[in-house]
């Protein structure tokens, strides 16, 4: 339901978290929010000119911190597999369920 009036707070962060935004780039968010919300907005913005991209977290740590918040269900499923137990049918039956959860 929606009201007049402002909000109590911003919840941009926390839905880029829920969208699978990388966990990397979710503490970026953070603490630029936090340095804005120390104080005097002026120094805190030009202190963030050069480095806001938040992206840029991404390549500075690494490929493995870019990864999204908790495992897709691809990953999940693939973790469960083990293709040396597999029967060639089960194999194919096990590719095309793959496939349809990358279509989800």
């Amino acid at each position: 339901e929606m009201a007049p009036g402002a909000a109590e707070g911003s919840y941009g962060i926390h839905v880029g978290k829920l969208a699978g935004l990388p966990a990397d780039v979710v503490a970026r968010a953070e603490e630029v929010l936090r340095l804005l919300e120390k104080g005097d907005q002026s120094s805190a913005m030009a202190g963030l000119a050069e480095d806001l991209p938040l992206f840029a977290t991404i390549s500075e740590r690494g490929s493995e911190s870019a990864r999204p918040c908790g495992d897709s269900a691809v990953e999940a499923a693939l973790k469960n597999l083990n293709p040396d137990d597999l029967t060639p049918r089960e194999a194919l039956d096990a590719l095309y369920g793959l496939r349809d959860l990358l279509k989800r």
